[in-house]
């Protein structure tokens, strides 16, 4: 530099190589003026907004269509045939097939599921390519439908195959009667297997109907139990008539006040 010449500026063009391979982070968005909310209490109100009205919405629900009850359960009953919540109706299914239960259960409980849940799992290491509309990705396409198709279909079959009449009676919750065990009814009802399908105490079992509060009268009861009802086959009572009257009257006074 000299004197009376002006100045003159050197600067350096290097870029130091740290810096050109920072990433790229998009704007705070403080830089966008009007279209931010402060956290309180603006955007948390609307949020316990939301959350109250699916809150309300779910209390009425629980208020018009009550959850179903059943009587209490009981181990002694063999007969009694569980039936899971709506989301596991389709592994319910897969187990009535006979390649999947009986001797082969493992497979329908463990192997199979094991498959498919591991085939969704896999899905995103076997099909890493960078396309996101479904008609470029045929492999995770076809898995995901497949599975769909599965549930949809086993969760349907269970539903229409499943005896709901009888599922209904089988857990029904019955009053409570007090039987005298040592009356010549019951002694009848115990040498005629009664009691091996309806239960010690007659509150119904192994798809038997409860033999308390029937609404019956004797003439009823004692024809069902000559000629049969439903599932129960006729020729089952092997007393006399003076024995069948006796059974027919005692079923027919169980519950009455």
């Amino acid at each position: 530099m000299h004197r009376g010449k002006g100045m003159k500026f050197v600067g350096d063009s290097r870029v130091l190589a740290r810096e050109s391979r920072k990433p790229m982070l998009p704007k705070d968005y403080s830089e966008y003026p009007g279209k931010t909310e402060a956290f309180w209490p603006n955007f948390l109100l609307k949020e316990w907004m939301i959350g109250a009205v699916f809150l309300v919405g779910f209390l009425c629900l629980t208020v018009a269509h009550p959850s179903p009850l059943e009587r209490i359960a009981d181990p002694t009953d063999t007969g009694y045939i569980p039936l899971p919540d709506w989301y596991f109706l389709f592994l319910y299914q897969l187990l009535k097939y006979s390649y999947a239960s009986g001797p082969y259960t493992v497979i329908g409980a463990m192997v199979i599921p094991g498959l498919a849940f591991g085939g969704l799992l896999l899905a995103p290491f076997i099909d890493r390519g960078p396309e996101r509309r479904a008609s470029k990705r045929p492999l995770a396409t076809g898995f995901m439908l497949l599975a769909l198709a599965a549930i949809t279909f086993l969760t349907w079959q269970s539903v229409v195959t499943h005896d709901w009449e009888a599922a209904k009676r089988q857990g029904q919750i019955v009053e409570q009667v007090e039987i005298d065990k040592s009356s010549e009814g019951y002694k009848i009802a115990s040498e005629n297997t009664c009691v091996s399908c309806h239960g010690d105490n007659l509150q119904g079992g192994a798809g038997a109907p409860p033999l308390t509060n029937t609404g019956l009268s004797a003439e009823e009861i004692a024809k069902i139990a000559k000629e049969g009802k439903g599932s129960m086959p006729g020729g089952i009572f092997k007393g006399d008539d003076e024995q069948l009257k006796k059974l027919s009257e005692f079923i027919a006074g169980l519950g009455k006040e």
